[in-house]
């Protein structure tokens, strides 16, 4: 049955939730959509996420709008994804460290030695191995994936003189605490220590830690090298996120209305891919004048240390094989 304007205008003025049989009115309502971010203001990832709405604001003339909440203001990740999950919250961008302590899957990208340098990072999430990790999502944790962000490769930040993987065993050492780093680093013999990042700082100057594993760029705002002698580069693991929408969400949101903020996500994080890939020479040679003496790991050293994670991580994560045949690929 074919509704007319007036059907549609007293059933709304009635209060009736139509079905999906009106699709023209759906595309025609405003929607703001709130979007949760662990980061901090002024971050890429949230820099992103502001492109994203002004895009969208932009290519509806404001019908739809984006609201992000920074600085993890909706709670942590657990948080902000069991609120998408109930519909609570329509998008959030969440690190494969949360998502992969659920989900072995999305974990396995964060594996060592997949990639071996941030621009093959670039081109791995756009990868299609990289994009069908998302088809897990919706059963996994009731979330759609849209696209990948990234940041650089991980280094170990040390208080003390090292210039090997040798050099790591003993090494009191605060690492993101999810399964993947902590099987790698035990398995270079480190002694991983869980301290807030807040912390590490004063963590690394009192001698509590002896170091940090962490990314170039975050590292750099928090002059992480003042309180260190030397960076290792390992160019072994790094952290993505995953830009994901509540699947209850989803299903709410017209066809057309989802095609362009998929789009929308996609091209915004497809520039700080970009721009990340592009500026890290350039961050590398900040640490140099700091200055601070740069090292870079030998992956030959860590052939047995690969083959020790795996033996644990293929049964749980097949499709660790089929990354690592990709990252070889680029």
């Amino acid at each position: 049955m074919t509704l007319s304007r007036r059907h549609l205008i007293t059933a709304a003025a009635a209060g009736v939730v139509l079905p999906l049989a009106a699709p023209s009115l759906a595309l025609a309502q405003a929607r703001e959509f709130r979007l949760g971010i662990l980061t901090p203001n002024g971050h890429p990832w949230n820099k992103a996420a502001l492109k994203v709405g002004d895009m969208l604001k932009a290519e509806t003339n404001g019908r739809l709008s984006l609201t992000v909440f920074h600085s993890g203001q909706l709670g942590n990740e657990a948080a902000m994804l069991q609120q998408m999950q109930s519909g609570a919250l329509d998008m959030g961008w969440i690190m494969a460290a949360e998502l992969g302590s659920r989900v072995p899957a999305i974990a396995a990208i964060t594996a060592p030695y997949v990639v071996d340098s941030t621009p093959k990072i670039a081109k791995l999430v756009r990868h299609p191995v990289a994009m069908k990790l998302f088809d897990v999502l919706p059963r996994e944790t009731g979330t759609v994936g849209l696209a990948w962000g990234i940041t650089g490769m991980r280094a170990i930040f040390s208080a003390r003189d090292i210039s090997s993987l040798a050099d790591i065993r003993g090494m009191k050492l605060r690492i993101n605490a999810t399964p993947v780093y902590r099987d790698f680093y035990q398995a270079l013999g480190a002694a991983p220590t869980p301290i807030p990042t807040p912390a590490v700082f004063d963590a690394m100057t009192n001698g509590q830690v002896d170091g940090l594993e962490a990314d170039l760029e975050f590292s750099w705002n928090q002059r992480f090298d003042k309180v260190s002698k030397v960076i290792l580069q390992m160019n072994a693991v790094f952290m993505p996120m995953i830009a994901l929408v509540s699947g209850r969400v989803w299903q709410t949101v017209p066809a057309g209305d989802r095609e362009l903020i998929t789009k929308t996500v996609k091209t915004a994080l497809d520039a700080q891919i970009d721009e990340l890939a592009l500026n890290e020479p350039k961050l590398i040679e900040q640490f140099r004048a700091a200055p601070i003496t740069i090292r870079t790991a030998n992956v030959a050293d860590a052939q047995a240390v690969i083959q020790d994670f795996d033996k644990i991580w293929l049964p749980k994560a097949p499709v660790l094989a089929d990354l690592r045949k990709a990252g070889a690929s680029l």
